[in-house]
């Protein structure tokens, strides 16, 4: 990671800021992985920060040398909403983005390096990921494996294909 960059846990003051970082990147980012239709009514569902999750002291921000939020995610040890939580050692990757600007610069492999110790940490042994279409490629190259393919059901008619990863810690 660029030594300029700092990670810190999210504060209830961050939630504007990690709302801008999704509502800018993911657009971009899904852009080509998901059809205008489908974007055009999920984005605004999904590029919301969850108050109770940027507070949990299990997500973190990535900051660069002027203290802006250059990426975000984090891990819980419940599931999303919708989802099963399995195993008390099982964690659940949760929310994460790089900004569209700064992607493949280390931000996103310093920031899940990070959530895989404090995971570990809490007795953590295993993570599941819901990963969007555009993200398993990270998630593979942090060592996810993909489990199976599944539908989010964001809102009703609105359904977001995602792929279900797990890492051992």
């Amino acid at each position: 990671m660029d030594d300029l960059l700092s990670i810190r846990i999210t504060l209830r003051k961050d939630l504007a800021e990690i709302d801008a970082l999704l509502g800018r990147s993911y657009p971009a980012l899904l852009k080509e992985y998901y059809p205008p239709s489908l974007l055009v009514t999920a984005v605004p569902l999904i590029a919301k920060a969850n108050p109770r999750l940027v507070t949990s002291g299990t997500y973190f921000a990535v900051t660069d040398r002027a203290g802006a939020i250059v990426g975000a995610g984090g891990w819980t040890p419940s599931a999303p909403p919708g989802q099963r939580s399995g195993a008390a050692s099982t964690g659940h990757i949760r929310h994460v983005v790089t900004d569209h600007r700064r992607t493949r610069a280390g931000v996103g492999r310093a920031l899940m390096g990070h959530v895989f110790d404090d995971a570990r940490s809490a007795g953590i042994v295993r993570l599941d990921c819901l990963s969007t279409l555009m993200a398993v490629p990270f998630y593979a190259a942090c060592g996810f494996e993909e489990v199976g393919q599944k539908i989010i059901p964001l809102a009703p008619g609105i359904e977001f294909p995602a792929v279900l990863m797990q890492r051992e810690l």
